[in-house]
């Protein structure tokens, strides 16, 4: 008799044994099981795809929807410490209940269709908004774009942020390629968005192709800093005075531009005021990209996994400052930009605290040293884990210096699971009444 598990942590362990491969790019299968659930979502949806700034960008439609009024559901990908990260209704993670309630009712019908972890839960996401009866879906693409399982959903209006080289076993090593695939969560007849500045010319022809209405960054729309607030641009006219969002980084008004751009393109199903741009700029969170812990020394938590993500952070070191010195904490995955990564924030770095990374895909530590060999840098300590490495940084950082933890998700993880078990530990107690 084959039970259907009882608990979230068991229902994730199922699905991550359903499909052999962890990574297997089609829409065929999960096609044939949306048909199976009749998922054909009535409220807008807005696709967000790209290399690096898609959850950023969807951090903000999230929070300026929701500051309009809007019961928005966003699904995201990956998470750091829980799954519920993934799928959000009203800006809150659901709970565990209902995401076991979709997974079952994908189980029931999918049959003898072998869908992927990614695949197993974009389907329960968008049953489960269906379920909650959302007003708007923002969806991050997973990987690429054209072959997806999100972009089995067609999209009201689609976004590409930067598009860069990642993932190359899957996309290719070519930006033009990588570019074609993203611009495949485009529509016959809908706003197209992109936010790289120079876009590949097969996301521009591909989108011409079929008609799509695509919308660049500086030539339909773009950003005007003065001061401390800037303008947007765009095909409706200015909005002024507009506060920084609460990500840090240049490149977060690229960002928050797109997002702009793609609720203009929609404003007669989904109007917003200028006064919900600022209020969702000002309150949006979205942990791990260049989120700064406060304290002394203070901590800097970002993903960046690819050459061009590393640029950013770069960029951000440079721009925040430090009177002492700047101490990384680095693992990353085997299938990454390594010295890519490691060239770009070099210059920033005065020590480097590196380890491996578990599993199949996880680098081990040696391999990230002949990296740093290759960029000719001796300041660097071997760890065992991710753990050690945080807490060798730590004992070495004066309250003038600063600890950049970044290269994975993995890596950031390991690091703000350790502090939210410290805060955990550091919690009164609360008395029974």
């Amino acid at each position: 008799m084959n039970l259907e598990p009882a608990s979230l942590g068991q229902w994730l362990e199922r699905i991550e044994r359903l499909h052999p491969q962890t990574i297997a790019l089609g829409l065929e299968r999960v096609g044939r099981v949306k048909e199976r659930l009749c998922l054909e979502p009535n409220f807008p949806v807005i696709t967000v795809g790209g290399t690096n700034g898609k959850g950023s960008t969807c951090a903000m439609l999230e929070s300026i929807l929701h500051h309009a009024g809007y019961r928005v559901g966003c699904y995201t990908s990956p998470h750091f410490l829980r799954y519920n990260e993934r799928v959000r209704v009203g800006c809150l993670e659901l709970a565990d209940a209902p995401l076991v309630r979709a997974f079952g009712e994908v189980e029931r019908m999918r049959g003898d269709v072998a869908l992927t972890y990614f695949e197993y839960g974009t389907l329960a996401a968008l049953w489960l908004f269906v379920e909650e009866r959302i007003d708007v879906a923002v969806l991050e693409v997973g990987l690429g774009g054209r072959l997806d399982a999100v972009n089995a959903f067609d999209a009201d209006c689609a976004i590409v942020t930067a598009v860069d080289i990642d993932h190359i076993d899957y996309l290719g090593a070519d930006r033009e390629v990588i570019g074609g695939e993203k611009a495949g969560i485009f529509r016959t007849g809908r706003p197209a968005v992109c936010s790289d500045s120079s876009p590949p010319e097969r996301l521009i022809r591909h989108a011409t192709n079929i008609g799509a209405g695509l919308l660049r960054i500086g030539r339909d729309f773009g950003v005007k800093v003065q001061g401390k607030h800037w303008q947007y641009w765009g095909p409706r006219g200015p909005r002024n005075a507009l506060p920084h969002p609460a990500l840090r980084g240049a490149c977060q008004l690229d960002n928050a531009a797109a997002a702009i751009t793609a609720l203009e393109c929609l404003r007669e199903r989904l109007p917003v005021t200028v006064n919900d741009i600022r209020q969702g700029l000002l309150r949006v969170e979205r942990p791990g990209r260049f989120q700064v812990i406060p304290g002394r020394p203070p901590v800097i938590l970002d993903v960046a996994h690819n050459a061009h993500a590393a640029r950013a952070l770069a960029a951000n070191l440079a721009d925040m400052g430090c009177a002492g010195r700047t101490y990384a904490v680095f693992a990353m995955l085997r299938d990454k930009d390594v010295a890519g990564v490691v060239a770009a924030v070099a210059p920033h770095i005065s020590h480097w605290y590196i380890a491996g990374l578990p599993g199949p895909r996880g680098t081990d530590a040696r391999d990230l040293e002949r990296a740093l060999d290759g960029a000719d840098i001796a300041a660097r300590t071997l760890c065992p884990s991710v753990v050690d490495a945080y807490a060798q940084a730590c004992d070495m950082a004066t309250e003038n210096d600063r600890i950049a933890v970044f290269g994975s998700f993995y890596t950031v993880a390991a690091v703000m699971d350790l502090l939210e078990r410290r805060r955990a530990a550091r919690a009164p107690e609360v008395e029974p009444r």
